[in-house]
């Protein structure tokens, strides 16, 4: 028997199948999918099985595999064809594809063993008792275990641990070891919520045709999508099939888990990054078993080794998470929950109040059916939006608080109500400067300045991780006036207690929720309202659901409107619309405050008049006008290296490249990235916008094959990009 195996290294050197011959004796355990131990050169390395066949077209010896890592199949038919598409719509290896798809334990060799937890239990052996004379004590634990079959060995031991010692030595009870699961969920079940009209007629045109079909459900902040989902999930239930629900951030995970645990018990599973490597291994095998017929998580949840999927959900589809950009496999989880949906025959549901523009455009033209949810459940208005002009107010207040926030946020402590504020910043400080020469204060390795944060008292690099002390004295002009500049949440949560001094203010940036389940605490503890004030970044702005919230101030709109980036009005607009519904969701009415130095931009005004499809409408006229998505695709290409100069010629050569061979292409660039030195890399970039470029593909396959095996440089593709960087 002649095997093909894909090798751990993912390199474009090695990208493909090498043969290997298999023992005998290890030849009927051999299935496609699963894991093997073989010898490449002078190393020992795991790859997995792809193929199975009686002939090799190869012309050095065949070496045997040494071992089979695994008696289950790891990588389905399915999850196979799927990497196989990766790999070619991504042009990343095979192999990253694969791996991208599994919880590290089951990765080819990652250096590291999860072990699985067991529970120690007791059973009766009932030929042995027979033979046995026993104490009327030992009779009492005896008729335990017969009633129960098998008891935890804690609950023994709390009866007596000298009795189970002696009924364990006799041979009368015997041990037997249960795996445990990490994470356990209540098996507890709540009351359904009554369906509104606008979400029974969502769920009846989803149920009209079960069959693969892409859907909008664009529903305002507090329409109920979330009931319309489980709704859906419990239809597939009912027809014997599985669910997969995405939700783009990890903080957004335990709330929807509890929400999901009420109505389906511990029919669930939940797979996100926040999750120990032992959890995440055991949430894969109880999906894998059939254990759990719904999962709930972020991104990589996609993979989810379901079978029978009979509903895909992406929450808050807009949100810029669902798409990997940072390393390879540069995917979407929305393309994957296409190819699923169509695999599987099943619906495809993107929901959110703030669509983005390449899938409304597809509702526009009919490639996915448009459902709408335009009304709140309890029948209330969305709140009211007042914008402040930070340019004249700045002259008046002190501080980062209009006085229009101060008096709303006084008037809301009063009356014993909650407050959101939202600032897009993290740390103490943006920036650290000399107020008499100017000098700031940068990253060694990174062309960015250093963030201050106060609680360590450091300047820290937000990209490469470098961090150093505060000086007092300026190391260019040796005057002592060193000042911080810019504004962070650790500010603001300082200039809060100063303007609030018996408030309780929570603090939830990346910085305070970085330690295991911190975002299920504060999020509980806020719920509970055993805080007053929730201060943070964008993690506050979408998906929470507090009812005692009624106004929400945003300290700085227009962070997000300064980045040079094509989608900065686009995530402006749904920012501010996301964090706006954080108010007023239950019975009393709410209001958002909106601070602002461009009160006249469009992404804020039609902010304020909760306008979803003016903003649409005005935001695709200047897309059309400058060519970006959705009336062009992108390919973002970096070429990346420690050299510069180098670095330089060989972008200038991939753009003459590009030229000669793509002609329905436009082509920016080579420029140096927005942040062009990153831990000593330097960074250039090449813009691709096109329609329709049958060569691409083949064009850009054939710069990775000239550069492959080049240590001096890197090449690095992305297409439809979430961000340009």
């Amino acid at each position: 028997m002649i095997i093909g195996v894909l090798v751990e290294l993912s390199s474009k050197n090695i990208d493909k199948m090498f043969d290997y011959l298999v023992p005998l004796n290890l030849q009927d355990n051999i299935k496609i999918g699963i894991r093997v131990e073989v010898p490449f050169g002078s190393q020992t390395l795991e790859g997995f099985v792809l193929e199975i066949k009686d002939n090799s077209s190869s012309d050095f010896k065949l070496k045997e595999i040494i071992s089979i890592k695994d008696t289950d199949i790891i990588l389905n038919e399915e999850l196979l064809e799927l990497g196989k598409i990766m790999h070619n719509n991504t042009l990343a290896t095979l192999i990253s594809c694969y791996q991208v798809m599994l919880p590290k334990a089951l990765k080819a060799k990652q250096g590291s063993i999860i072990n699985k937890k067991f529970d120690t239990y007791y059973m009766v052996n009932e030929s042995i008792l027979s033979t046995m004379k026993v104490t009327p004590k030992q009779e009492e634990m005896i008729n335990l275990c017969k009633k129960n079959k098998l008891v935890k060995r804690s609950e023994l031991l709390e009866m007596s641990s000298s009795i189970l010692s002696a009924l364990v030595k006799k041979g009368i009870l015997v041990e037997e070891k249960l795996e445990k699961y990490r994470l356990s969920y209540s098996k507890e079940l709540g009351s359904k919520f009554q369906l509104t009209a606008d979400q029974e007629n969502v769920v009846e045109k989803v149920l009209e045709n079960t069959r693969y079909k892409p859907y909008l459900l664009h529903g305002v902040t507090g329409s109920g999508k979330t009931e319309v989902y489980m709704e859906l999930i419990e239809d597939a239930l009912n027809k014997g099939k599985t669910s997969i629900m995405l939700v783009p951030e990890i903080s957004l995970t335990p709330q929807m888990v509890e929400r999901f645990q009420k109505r389906f018990g511990d029919n669930i599973a939940a797979l996100h990054s926040a999750l120990s490597d032992g959890e995440k291994y055991d949430e894969w095998r109880r999906i894998a078993r059939g254990e759990a017929s719904i999962v709930i998580g972020a991104r990589s949840a996609i993979f989810a080794p379901l079978k029978n999927i009979g509903m895909i959900i992406i929450d808050e589809e807009h949100s810029d998470s669902y798409k990997q950009g940072d390393s390879n496999p540069r995917y979407s989880a929305k393309d994957i929950a296409m190819f699923r949906g169509e695999y599987h025959d099943c619906p495809v549901i993107f929901g959110s109040a703030t669509p983005s523009l390449e899938v409304m455009a597809r509702a526009q033209k009919g490639v996915y059916e448009y459902l709408s949810l335009p009304n709140r459940v309890n029948g209330k208005k969305l709140p009211l939006v007042r914008i402040i002009d930070m340019n004249e107010e700045i002259k008046k207040s002190k501080g980062h608080f209009s006085r229009n926030l101060i008096t709303s946020i006084n008037d809301k402590l009063e009356k014993d109500e909650q407050v959101i504020l939202l600032l897009n910043r993290r740390g103490y400080a943006s920036f650290v400067t000399c107020k008499n020469c100017g000098y700031t204060f940068k990253c060694p390795n990174c062309d960015i300045s250093l963030t201050y944060h106060k609680s360590s008292n450091t300047m820290r690099c937000h990209y490469c991780g470098y961090g150093t002390k505060v000086y007092d004295t300026c190391p260019e002009c040796h005057e002592k006036s060193i000042s911080d500049l810019g504004v962070g949440t650790q500010k603001i949560e300082e200039e809060l207690g100063e303007i609030f001094p018996n408030a309780r203010i929570l603090r939830m940036d990346f910085d305070t929720t970085s330690r295991k389940g911190a975002h299920e605490k504060m999020i509980k503890s806020f719920k509970n309202h055993e805080y007053d004030i929730l201060l943070g970044t964008q993690i506050v702005a979408k998906g929470l659901d507090f009812s005692n919230v009624t106004l929400v101030g945003v300290i700085n709109a227009d962070t997000s409107l300064n980045i040079p980036d094509f989608r900065s009005s686009e995530n402006t607009f749904s920012l501010l619309s996301q964090v706006a519904g954080r108010s007023g969701r239950s019975e009393k009415s709410g209001e958002v405050i909106i601070q602002t130095f461009n009160p006249d931009h469009y992404a804020i005004s039609y902010t304020k008049m909760h306008d979803y499809m003016g903003f649409y409408n005005k935001e695709m006229e200047i897309r059309k006008t400058l060519k970006y998505p959705p009336f062009y695709y992108l390919c973002y290409i970096k070429i990346s290296g420690k050299d510069m100069e180098y670095i330089s010629k060989e972008a200038d050569k991939i753009k003459r490249a590009l030229v000669r061979n793509l002609l329905n292409t436009n082509i920016l660039g080579p420029t140096p990235s927005t942040i062009f030195r990153v831990n000593n890399i330097y960074r250039f970039g090449i813009i691709l916008k096109y329609k329709k470029e049958e060569k691409l593909k083949d064009v850009l396959n054939k710069i990775l094959e000239h550069y492959k095996g080049n240590n001096k440089i890197r090449i690095d593709i992305d297409f439809n990009p979430s961000q340009i960087y």
